[in-house]
């Protein structure tokens, strides 16, 4: 059994947080994941700023930032897999949302499963990874019923 906790560190009302849950224990069950162990916080975007700067050195706010726990030196066989943390920030998903003409549900779920991903290990630092990360994404949200 998966343990997901979705956080939400600022005020405003998200009634989309909801389908975003089951939107991850859909995403879960889709890459067969079973014993995981993460969190998915929504911060603004101050609260993500700080994260950036400090941990990536990048000072501006982002959409989402992943903390994995495990890697390929680390990694120590539990009963369950603790993978990390996925930083939200509500403030550009919205911003974002509104920049593609879509709704915050997909924004949110988009955010979801790229982060998911990156504490799998998946990255988009090359042609190659980028597609393979990118495509996986798009199976899994459309598959769910998210489109464009």
């Amino acid at each position: 059994m998966n343990a997901v906790e979705l956080i939400k560190k600022v005020d405003d009302e998200i009634p989309e947080l909801e389908e975003v849950q089951k939107f991850i224990d859909y995403a879960l069950d889709y890459l067969k994941l079973d014993k995981v162990v993460f969190n998915v916080i929504i911060v603004n975007n101050d609260e993500i700023h700080t994260l950036n700067k400090e941990y990536r050195g990048v000072d501006r706010p982002t959409d989402v930032i992943s903390f994995a726990l495990e890697d390929d030196d680390t990694f120590i066989p539990l009963e369950e897999r603790v993978l990390g943390d996925i930083y939200i920030s509500i403030d550009k998903a919205k911003e974002q949302a509104s920049a593609y003409g879509h709704s915050l549900l997909r924004e949110l779920c988009f955010l979801t499963i790229h982060g998911i991903l990156h504490l799998l290990g998946y990255d988009h630092m090359n042609d190659e990874e980028e597609k393979e990360m990118f495509t996986l994404q798009e199976r899994v949200l459309e598959s769910y019923g998210i489109k464009r």
